[in-house]
């Protein structure tokens, strides 16, 4: 399929699609899982994938009837995540997608951050790779009454970018973003990132494997 023409705004995912810390984020579910008793197959993670923290625990106490509760567990998985973050010294953006936000930003698209993550991990990730000065407006679905893949993220994400609909791609790399961008009714190009295996992507208007790749594809007006 071919990318929408008059492309204003780009919306990012951040976990998967800017910095590679999908491996961090399920070492730290993991623990954390395994410090309350439950196993996690991998067929129920891969439904959260994608969600915000806070949603992911809502639906694993509903499932497990746990007496914890959902933000006792945000918490104690943060804990973990962070200690992962500042003492992981290979943390390391996708290969290619700071060249590719600065190539953006130099031919004046508004960029947008729109992540599952909490605004305090946002904020850590974008003070640590310096990406403050790129984006317009960041937006944590941990914020937000829903998580994806419902697609209130992306909605809000197009009018915090002051740009419609149409004029607007997101980059995902899971099948729950993915979901939240087809339901919000913008184009939604899939990065298949190798952490991101078990993600199908199959809904993905577009799906790329390199940030080069999708430079060569846009042509902003």
């Amino acid at each position: 399929m071919k990318l929408p023409k008059n492309i204003r705004c780009v919306i990012f995912d951040m976990d998967g699609v800017i910095i590679d810390s999908e491996e961090i984020h399920k070492k730290a579910y993991y623990e954390t899982f395994n410090d309350i008793g439950v196993d996690v197959s991998d067929k129920l993670y891969k439904t959260i994938t994608g969600s915000s923290t806070i949603n992911a625990f809502q639906k694993l106490v509903a499932h497990f009837n746990l007496e914890a509760t959902p933000e006792d567990l945000v918490l104690e998985k943060r804990k973990r995540y962070v200690d992962f973050f500042e003492n992981d010294s290979t943390l390391h953006l996708v290969t290619g997608v700071e060249e590719f936000i600065q190539f953006c930003y130099v031919q004046k698209q508004t960029l947008v951050l729109a992540s599952s993550s909490a605004m305090v991990n946002i904020e850590r990730v974008f003070s640590r790779f310096h990406l403050h000065q790129y984006f317009t407006a960041k937006i944590s679905g941990a914020d937000l009454t829903a998580s994806k893949p419902h697609p209130e993220i992306f909605e809000k994400a197009a009018i915090l970018g002051s740009t419609s609909k149409e004029n607007c791609i997101v980059i995902e790399d899971s099948d729950n973003g993915i979901k939240a961008a087809n339901d919000a009714g913008i184009f939604v190009i899939g990065y298949k990132n190798p952490f991101s295996a078990d993600q199908t992507l199959k809904n993905a208007d577009l799906i790329i494997e390199d940030f080069s790749e999708l430079k060569k594809l846009l042509h902003f007006s």
